[in-house]
């Protein structure tokens, strides 16, 4: 068998291989182990293993205009590792599905650098993948954790509070600068172009008590529904606590998606002073976990200082319209 000084295997020859040896050689050491059918992966003792696959398709996710080659990879790979964030998982490693079309060939190895630019910020070995051909550009990256008591989406109680890291609404007011043909405010833009997965934030929240975690990926008030449904109760969101990015608006920070920020229902009084001091990220209370009512609805309310329901737009959906 022969392994170089990273554990990978010789490759055969051909050009989709010679990509492949570029692109590990740009890795460097934040790749592991590559060169046969399927990596294997030791799981702690008495964790349990956490997978999740995210795919980032060209004219679905991103235009090539918006993005530079990197921040796709980057972006591309944080979605995957946001999820398991979203657990409270430590990362394992994460194996990448590149669909390539002829005319990104030349940016293949730059998207590369971002994903193991990501990969190497998280501390997520990139342990395997595959490379084929298409007509659009696709990333789908498969990321694989371990937790020894993963936090889901389904453990909210009544008498919880909501909580929210970080100002939100960025990504949404970046879009739509894009979107109109503008140049969008740097630091929107930063938000919305190299997002950073919360994966030690999410690991000590699980350790001093939440009960439910989500990232925000489709909308805050659209992702605290899940929450809501897998838990069976009922969330009030008070919109005026809601943190917003500077310039911001309501609606952007309630519907806004791509944060990969984290959501989270634990009982009230989490420190968010250790809590910033620690990672240097705001964690701010934004409402309460209550009983369903009568008919046993579990729903996502969201209220003004006055206590009247405010409407807000829909979270994303790929499926809807």
């Amino acid at each position: 068998m022969r392994r170089d000084a990273a554990g990978h295997l010789a490759l055969g020859p051909g050009g989709e291989f010679d990509l492949v040896r570029a692109m590990v050689a740009r890795w460097g050491d934040v790749a592991r182990g590559i060169g046969d059918d399927a990596a294997t992966l030791d799981v702690p003792p008495g964790a349990r293993l956490v997978v999740s696959t995210d795919a980032s398709v060209e004219g679905a996710h991103f235009r090539r205009e918006w993005l530079t080659p990197e921040e796709i990879g980057w972006r591309a790979a944080a979605s995957a590792v946001s999820d398991l964030a979203a657990m409270a998982a430590a990362p394992l490693g994460m194996v990448v599905a590149l669909a390539l079309p002829d005319d990104w060939r030349a940016d293949a190895l730059a998207v590369a650098d971002g994903i193991g630019a990501l990969a190497r910020a998280t501390g997520t070995p990139i342990v395997g993948g595959d490379l084929v051909r298409a007509s659009a550009l696709g990333v789908t990256v498969t990321v694989m954790g371990s937790a020894g008591s993963p936090v889901g989406r389904g453990g909210a109680r009544p008498g919880d509070a909501v909580y929210a890291t970080v100002a939100l609404g960025g990504p949404r007011q970046a879009l739509g600068a894009l979107l109109r043909g503008d140049v969008p405010d740097a630091a929107a833009r930063a938000r919305f172009a190299r997002p950073v997965p919360r994966v030690a934030e999410a690991r000590w929240l699980a350790a001093t008590g939440a009960t439910a975690l989500v990232d925000v990926s489709d909308g805050l008030a659209a992702d605290l529904r899940h929450v809501a449904a897998a838990s069976g109760v009922r969330l009030v969101v008070e919109a005026e606590r809601v943190p917003r990015f500077a310039g911001a608006s309501r609606d952007d920070a309630l519907a806004g998606g791509e944060e990969y920020e984290l959501a989270l229902t634990a009982p009230p009084g989490l420190d968010a002073h250790e809590f910033a001091a620690r990672f240097g990220v705001a964690l701010t209370a934004i409402g309460r976990v209550e009983a369903t009512d009568g008919a046993g609805v579990a729903a996502v309310e969201v209220v003004d200082p006055a206590g009247r329901r405010v409407e807000f737009a829909p979270g994303h959906d790929h499926l809807s319209g």
